[in-house]
């Protein structure tokens, strides 16, 4: 078995990736650290592995990959000093706090030719898939706008009353409910859309339950295509059916309650009225393909490090532009 690192068990992902690993027979954890000598212990127990230091794991040639789960703000140094030290990585999102630092972790990444992944798993569902090939086949026409909205009710629900309250300090996490939801919304929209021209925002705290937090907000993009772009993210919706809406000036496409429905003047049967099921298999879950690519399976879809550090940098743009009232043309590599 391949031999694997947890660097950081802050993130809220950090006890599924435990599980995903612990099903596994191909990869097995040997260190985990965390600032936090309490939670590292807790995930090396539920792990069998070792708490050590992190010279340890950047020094142990039999460590091949690592899994970055520490605080946002806490990713650059840990990322350049894996990639220093030629560990693959798989980063949860987001990358960076903003683009400078997000851009840089990019750069080293790719200079030590590493595997990267990070946690977009959007990208796997097949409705996503689907409407990429249909993007990409030119069946929409001309694009005009499109929309994504992810939101749940973690606010209204005290979910980050708990371990996780680091994900409502701002100053840890760079971003509050709406970047933590917006990250995956942005990623499916850019990797439908491509780049970013310039974005705003508005977003804002409702409840105080997280003082100085946000928990909603509406983004507006521009594309560099010309096509214009939506998104909602949040923890205080109670439903969010309508996930996805695409138009075109020969198609048209929306996603209620996770039910396609497809209209395109190049696509037979593509009417629009019932739900399109012709589409093609899932793909494994974000960190599973991570896990493929370094066991040494070919051709596996990864998100670049460059994208990534993308969708940091856009995020920042509608930040600046909730805060300034006014259009941001994001940082760009």
């Amino acid at each position: 078995m391949l031999q694997l690192a947890l660097v950081g068990c802050a993130h809220i992902h950090t006890p599924n990736f435990v599980k995903r690993l612990n099903a596994r027979s191909d990869v097995a954890v040997k260190y985990v650290w965390d600032h936090d000598q309490a939670r590292a212990q807790k995930s090396a127990d539920a792990l069998n592995a070792k708490v050590t230091d992190l010279a340890q794991i950047w020094s142990d040639p039999n460590i091949v990959g690592v899994i970055i789960c520490a605080e946002t703000d806490r990713h650059q140094p840990l990322v350049l000093a894996a990639a220093q030290a030629s560990k693959h990585l798989f980063v949860e999102k987001p990358l960076g706090m903003a683009g400078s630092d997000a851009y840089s972790m990019a750069r080293a990444i790719d200079q030590a030719g590493v595997i990267f992944q990070t946690g977009y798993f959007m990208r796997s569902d097949p409705v996503n898939r689907f409407l990429r090939e249909q993007v990409q086949a030119g069946n929409f026409g001309t694009i005009t706008r499109v929309r994504h909205t992810n939101c749940h009710a973690g606010s209204l629900k005290g979910w980050f009353d708990t371990e996780w309250r680091w994900l409502t300090d701002v100053k840890q996490a760079g971003i509050g409910g709406f970047g933590d939801l917006g990250t995956h919304s942005l990623d499916v929209l850019m990797w439908l859309m491509g780049d970013v021209a310039r974005v705003t925002a508005t977003i804002k705290n409702v409840t105080n339950r997280y003082p100085d937090c946000d928990e909603t907000g509406e983004g507006l993009i521009e594309f560099s295509n010309g096509a214009l772009g939506s998104l909602a993210a949040g923890w205080l919706d109670v439903a969010n059916p309508i996930s996805l809406i695409i138009s075109g000036t020969q198609g048209h496409a929306y996603v209620a309650n996770g039910s396609l429905f497809y209209k395109s003047e190049k696509v037979t049967g593509a009417d629009g009225d019932k739900p399109w099921t012709e589409l093609p298999a899932a793909l494994p879950h974000a960190f599973e393909l991570f896990l493929d690519a370094v066991v040494g399976q070919k051709d596996v879809p990864l998100v670049t490090a460059q994208e990534a550090a993308a969708r940091s940098a856009v995020m920042a743009a509608l930040y600046q532009g909730s805060e300034q009232h006014t259009w941001v043309a994001p940082q760009k590599a």
